[in-house]
C-alpha cells in the first residue's frame, strides 16, 4: 500500500471534474477513514454524485488523484473489494431475490455467504419472490444484499433508504452496522439528514464540488453556534417571539413552537420573565438540519457575491 492511502479506504487530492463548461467537482480533498462509517451530504449540485462516480472508476477526474484501498478506483472495483448500492440499478424482471444474490456471489473470488447477505438485510421472506413484484423498499434491501454480495471491504450506498418506511429503515441501517462491524468501510449518500446524524460516525458536506465541513455530527452542528428553545402552546404562535434576545428563527410543529437561537439562556430569560403562556419548556442543541442550512446557505450566498 502506498504511503498516502495508510489510514484511509478513499482520498481525493486536488480532483477536478468538468462537463463541458460545467464544473462539478473543483480541487476537491476528501479523506474516508478504514472501518467507519461516512454520510456524504451537500445540495443538489454540491457534485456528490460526480464523486461517487469516479470512486467507483466509472468517470475519471480532469486532473488530482484518487485512491481507493491503496490503488486506483478501477484496481480496486476490478479486484472485488468495493459494492455499490446505485439508485439506477435493475435486474431481470422475471429474477427470484434467490437468483438475484447468487448471480452476485458469483461475479466475486470470495463472496460472502447467502445466510449472512439474507440475514443482513432481512430477506428470509422473500428468497422465492420475483423482483418485479417487490415494494421499493423490498428493492433497495435486495440492493443491499446485491451490493453486500462479494463481502467488500468498502460498500458505497447512494440514497439507500429511498421509498423504505420508518421501520424498514431501523432494520436496513441495523444491517448496515451489521456490514461495518466486520471492519468494512461504508460511505453513503442521503438526504434523510437526522439519518445521517444517528448513523454516521463521521459527515462530509460538499458545496460547490469541495468539502464544505466535516466532523463528526456534534461537531457540524456546533459550527452554527445556535440552539433550540421549544415550548407547547395550544393557541397561536404568541406575538414578539422573534423579538426576544438571540432568537433568529420561529417555527411552529404541532402543538410545540421552537425557537432558533444563539443564546439559549437569555431566551430563556426573555420568555420566562415576558409575557408568555410557556409549558413543557426544553432546550437542546440544534439539529443537522438547521446546521446543514445555514452552511448550505451561506456558501450559496458567497457564490453569489
Amino acid at each position: 500500500m502506498s504511503q498516502m492511502g495508510m489510514g484511509h479506504a478513499v482520498r481525493f487530492s486536488g480532483v477536478s471534474k468538468s462537463f463541458d463548461r460545467v464544473k462539478a467537482v473543483g480541487g476537491l480533498d476528501l479523506s474516508i477513514g478504514r472501518g467507519r462509517m461516512t454520510a456524504l451530504l451537500g445540495p443538489n449540485g454540491a457534485g456528490k454524485s460526480t464523486s461517487i462516480d469516479m470512486l467507483l472508476g466509472l468517470l475519471s477526474q480532469d486532473a488530482g488523484q484518487i485512491e481507493v484501498l491503496g490503488g486506483t478506483p478501477v484496481a480496486a472495483v476490478r479486484a472485488g473489494r468495493v459494492g455499490a448500492m446505485r439508485q439506477d440499478g435493475a435486474f431481470p424482471a422475471s429474477a427470484k431475490v434467490r437468483e438475484v444474490l447468487e448471480l452476485g456471489r458469483r461475479l466475486y473470488p470470495r463472496p460472502a455467504p447467502l445466510d449472512e447477505l439474507v440475514d443482513m438485510a432481512d430477506l428470509g421472506s422473500l428468497l422465492t419472490r420475483r423482483v418485479d413484484k417487490l415494494s421499493g423498499g423490498q428493492l433497495q434491501r435486495v440492493r443491499f444484499a446485491f451490493a453486500a454480495a462479494g463481502a467488500p471491504d468498502l460498500l458505497v450506498l447512494d440514497e439507500p433508504t429511498v421509498a423504505m418506511d420508518v421501520e424498514a429503515r431501523i432494520r436496513f441501517w441495523d444491517g448496515i452496522r451489521s456490514f461495518a462491524e466486520q471492519d468494512r468501510t461504508v460511505l453513503f449518500s442521503t438526504h434523510y439528514l437526522e439519518e445521517a446524524d444517528e448513523a454516521a460516525d463521521r459527515i462530509t458536506v460538499l458545496a460547490k464540488g469541495k468539502v464544505l465541513v466535516e466532523g463528526t455530527g456534534e461537531e457540524i452542528k456546533r459550527t452554527v453556534g445556535r440552539r433550540s428553545v421549544s415550548f407547547r402552546s395550544d393557541g397561536p404562535v404568541p406575538t414578539g417571539l422573534e423579538l426576544l434576545p438571540g432568537v433568529c428563527g420561529v417555527e411552529r410543529h404541532h402543538d410545540r413552537i421552537r425557537l432558533q437561537t444563539t443564546d439559549s439562556d437569555a431566551t430563556i430569560n426573555a420568555l420566562l420573565s415576558g409575557d408568555f403562556t410557556v409549558r413543557d419548556l426544553e432546550s437542546s442543541g440544534g439539529s443537522l438540519e438547521e446546521a446543514f442550512r445555514a452552511l448550505t446557505s451561506a456558501a450559496q450566498e458567497e457564490k453569489k457575491n
